[in-house]
């Protein structure tokens, strides 16, 4: 069991002192009854309430949230990069130790898993691990066959080649006034995360990228109920599965 103070403390965001004020104002409930002794013992199965919003107590948080552009999925930004970062979206949580599993590039959109569990985003994104990403992209050019073997095969970087990919051509068109270029909607899945991968392998078969959306890491799929810039906690089921 712990202290009532240390308990909004460490998961409601607030500083102990804050803490105390809060439970000597009677903010605080525990099991539905006001408490306004900050001493008071509570333990992680008590539901405990501040300011009428639930206090979850589990020692680590999983949040699912759909990235809107402009925002950078980095712990620390670039010197001269003031971009808002992800972390920010979920300020009003008060949760110590939160970090974006994995990066998405600053004009990439969709799933991004936020968490304290540090253990968790070491085994999704270590690179013997493999952990399959799936992303929608609208791209320059009519994409066709030869670019589906293309990915398959895997394509050879300077620094790196790079695992066979699934291309999977939704649509192909031309746009008004452009008959010759055209443009692609596609789905790709890669099994690693290397430094703007998708980008360099779509310019490798002569197609650049104008839109990328991650849908999927690994079991989890992104929830087409969330606008960008939204986010929820993940349901046991989906915690299970990853």
């Amino acid at each position: 069991m712990e202290r009532i103070d240390k308990i909004l403390a460490n998961f409601g965001g607030m500083s102990r002192n804050d803490a105390r004020t809060a439970v000597k104002q009677g903010r605080v409930k525990v099991n539905g009854t006001v408490i306004k002794d900050f001493g008071a013992k509570v333990n992680d199965t008590d539901d405990v309430n501040l300011d009428g919003k639930h206090i979850n107590l589990s020692k680590y948080r999983y949040f699912m949230l759909n990235k809107p552009f402009g925002y950078i999925s980095s712990t620390e930004a670039e010197p001269g990069d003031e971009s808002p970062n992800v972390i920010s979206l979920l300020k009003n949580e008060g949760i110590k130790g939160l970090f974006p599993v994995g990066r998405l590039d600053k004009d990439t959109t969709g799933l991004l898993l936020i968490t304290n569990d540090g253990e968790l985003g070491h085994r999704l994104t270590a690179p013997g691990k493999h952990v399959d990403k799936t992303y929608e992209a609208g791209v320059t050019g009519k994409l066709d066959e030869k670019a589906v073997e293309a990915f398959a095969k895997g394509f050879e970087f300077k620094e790196f080649v790079s695992a066979p990919a699934k291309l999977e051509i939704i649509e192909t068109g031309s746009l008004e006034g452009d008959t010759e270029q055209g443009y692609s909607l596609a789905r790709v899945t890669i099994s690693e995360g290397k430094f703007h991968q998708v980008k360099r392998m779509f310019l490798k078969v002569g197609c650049e990228v104008t839109a990328l959306k991650r849908i999927s890491m690994g079991n989890l799929k992104l929830d087409e109920r969330l606008k960008p810039g939204e986010y929820r906690e993940l349901s046991e089921d989906e915690i299970k599965s990853i």
